[in-house]
């Protein structure tokens, strides 16, 4: 009753239209997520449909959004993994080729398949292409998502300028978050995920140290070290990145 009685104040108009817009944000499918450790169930349960590509590339097989997959990179098929052959959306964080690998997403492009990439970066992809702009925010098969700005502080190779991103997205109700290529930019700290994917590898993105910093502000529920085994970093890197953080970090097995 205490916490009824503090609110005699506030009229009931306000707190109708309060009410009305978290009901509102909620229906979008831009839900908060919940903060803090999870019992050993919620983890496998959350994970289990999590697959990383090696290097970047990540896979979500979603039960009703379907397969989601980000910066698909020497991959030989997705079949095996999910039991699809395509994906029903593909996002590109940016135009390297690590990144944005026309190759690759043609092993995975159906014809219903939506790719979604930075402005700037649709040149000589086929099919159905949706471009974002950091802050953009999108549905595309089903699947919410919106983009965040990722860039280096301090480095040259991925310009703030240049306008690439990294993607909140929500599928099967669980908000993911995949950092792309960056470092621990201020616009990121204040993202809302469950599941994060933050690179590790340091040189061309933040370190282990950084990327655990950032996973600390950001509070998921589970962190993934991804930017590793390929090309630069380690599995040292993946160690430490789980060594400094506060949440549940789950290393996957390249797949």
């Amino acid at each position: 009753m205490a916490g009824v009685n503090r609110l005699h104040a506030v009229s009931r108009p306000v707190l109708a239209a309060v009410a009305a817009g978290l009901l509102g944000f909620a229906a979008a499918g831009w839900t908060q997520s919940k903060p803090g450790k999870i019992s050993k169930q919620e983890v496998s349960a959350m994970i289990k449909r999590v697959h990383w590509l090696g290097h970047a590339g990540i896979l979500i097989a979603g039960s009703k959004a379907g397969v989601v997959v980000v910066d698909p990179y020497e991959i030989g098929g997705i079949e095996k993994i999910c039991g699809k052959k395509t994906a029903d959306v593909i996002l590109i964080t940016h135009g390297h080729q690590d990144h944005l690998s026309p190759g690759d997403i043609e092993k995975i492009r159906g014809e219903k398949t939506v790719v979604v990439v930075p402005r700037g970066c649709e040149a000589g992809l086929k099919g159905n292409i949706r471009t974002v702009t950091p802050g953009a925010k999108i549905t595309v098969g089903g699947v919410d998502v919106e983009a965040v700005p990722a860039y280096n502080i301090g480095k040259r190779f991925h310009p703030r300028e240049k306008g690439y991103v990294g993607y909140v997205f929500i599928v099967d109700g669980v908000r993911y978050f995949h950092a792309g290529d960056c470092d621990a930019v201020p616009e990121m700290e204040s993202v809302s995920a469950d599941v994060v994917f933050l690179p590790v590898g340091g040189t061309y993105t933040m370190t282990a140290a950084e990327a655990a910093g950032l996973a600390n502000a950001i509070k998921p529920k589970i962190a993934v070290p991804i930017h590793w085994g390929s090309i630069v970093g380690s599995s040292a890197d993946a160690e430490t990145f789980k060594k400094l953080c506060a949440c549940e970090v789950q290393i996957l097995n390249h797949e």
